[in-house]
């Protein structure tokens, strides 16, 4: 069974850093896309960053790139979003998720990803 657990959310103020640690069991990373997606209240959940062992490929979306760091740990089974230069505007809850790369065909978890963190909140305040 797939687990994913994530920590490191909290507040800090704009500028500041957190990095945030999404605990896996259950899988190999070979085999999967792990992704970090973030929502707030009202919006939809979306994709932040991801990271595919397979295809040595990351991804990032547009607003934190150059601030965002995503990166593995295959002995620890760990994944982690470096997040650095904080806003504002990424005060969200963070959700890690990982998908079979046969059920996908980028290098990120689609939206109706089988598995899912219970997520943690980030709060940057100005």
């Amino acid at each position: 069974e797939v687990q994913l657990v994530e920590s490191g959310g909290g507040f800090v103020q704009a500028g500041g850093s957190l990095r945030l640690t999404c605990a896996t069991s259950g899988f190999a990373f070979a085999d999967y896309v792990i992704g970090w997606f973030r929502q707030v209240p009202g919006k939809e959940r979306g994709v932040v960053s991801c990271i595919s062992e397979a295809d040595d490929d990351t991804y990032y979306i547009d607003s934190v790139k150059g601030r965002f760091t995503i990166s593995s740990d295959n002995a620890k089974n760990m994944v982690y979003l470096q997040m650095d230069n904080l806003k504002p505007e990424d005060t969200a809850v963070y959700y890690c998720a990982a998908e079979a790369i046969y059920r996908t065909r980028t290098s990120c978890p689609p939206t109706d990803a089988r598995s899912w963190g219970r997520g943690t909140q980030v709060t940057v305040t100005s």
